[in-house]
């Protein structure tokens, strides 16, 4: 098990490293660059900039330099330091925006997948061995409106009926009175008041798709030889679904972990920006829209790290659940 984990991180590397480099060229295919923006934005505020001045701030920062130089700067400057840059937008280091609302959307995340596989498993499980039941019927039916409404949506309409019927308003992590204030239990109490609407609009599509998932394994399952000669051999149902089908069943739906893990950060972007959320999503944005290249890079080479350790989760959840795919060349 060891030999596999090691084989899977060593390959994590090269794989991170490809990856820096795709994000850094993304970062340059637009026209222009953030002071060809910032240049832009001045013009339309009826301000104006000299030549002169442009080119000074385009050598304070590295931007005339060949691109090979500002990357090698770059990661080197992430691999040796830690450092992610200074924002040309907000004139600070990208590490300080970055990792209290990196912390938001990670804790937001892992809450909301943590939720989601514990709801998904046997929900998908007494779906399959009660198939076309009512209970099988009302979940596929929530699932249908899960997949199909947007995320975005969803929160919106909670918002306002919260606002509109029960004068609540549930945007942010934290009331106004709270978000100033040291943390105290009271802080926390509030933190769980609002926590629940995030969790439940990121959770809600993630559970749709993964009860499916999980109930489509199982049938296929359900009906092969095994699972009758378990049953003729005189074993308990409750044995016979969950020792050997389920089991079986886990390995694609756990396999999926790699997926749900970026999706939900991806979809957390709008989902943020609706709810008002301290996460990386409005900073994303703003970033791509103000081309400041070091946090939109920073940003992008996280998230993919992100997907990284997903799918890395789920190849040792995967070879601990089936032993041949450790054994396997």
């Amino acid at each position: 098990m060891l030999t596999f984990i090691t084989r899977r991180v060593v390959l994590a590397v090269p794989t991170l490293f490809g990856i820096s480099i795709l994000s850094f060229i993304i970062m340059q295919l637009p026209p222009g660059d953030f002071l060809t923006s910032y240049a832009a934005t001045l013009a339309q505020q009826g301000e104006g900039i000299a030549a002169e001045q442009l080119e000074q701030l385009r050598i304070a920062y590295g931007l005339g330099e060949p691109l090979w130089i500002q990357y090698w700067k770059w990661i080197s400057a992430i691999v040796f330091h830690g450092d992610f840059g200074l924002s040309l937008n907000w004139r600070v280091p990208v590490a300080n925006l970055l990792w209290d609302r990196l912390g938001w959307t990670v804790g937001l995340t892992a809450v909301t997948i943590a939720m989601t596989y514990l709801i998904a498993i046997p929900i998908g499980v007494y779906s399959a061995t009660h198939q076309y039941s009512k209970f099988d019927n009302f979940f596929s039916g929530v699932g249908f409106l899960g997949l199909g409404i947007p995320d975005f949506l969803i929160a919106l309409a909670i918002l306002w009926f919260a606002y509109a019927f029960i004068g609540a308003d549930l945007a942010g992590l934290f009331s106004p009175e709270f978000r100033e204030l040291p943390w105290s239990f009271a802080k926390l109490g509030n933190l769980l008041q609002h926590m629940w609407l995030p969790i439940l609009v990121l959770a809600w599509h993630e559970l749709a798709n993964l009860q499916r998932i999980m109930r489509a394994n199982l049938l296929d399952e359900l009906h092969k030889p095994y699972v009758l000669s378990a049953r003729a051999g005189g074993l308990s149902e409750r044995r016979v679904i969950w020792e050997y089908p389920v089991r079986v069943a886990l390995n694609p739906f756990v396999s999926a972990i790699g997926f749900v893990l970026p999706e939900l950060i991806s979809r957390a972007t709008i989902v943020s920006i609706v709810l008002s959320l301290p996460m990386t999503g409005p900073l994303y944005i703003n970033a791509l829209q103000s081309q400041d290249m070091y946090v939109a890079g920073a940003l992008m080479l996280l998230i993919s790290a992100l997907t990284i350790i997903g799918v890395l989760i789920s190849d040792i959840l995967l070879a601990w659940l089936d032993p041949r795919i450790r054994y396997g060349r």
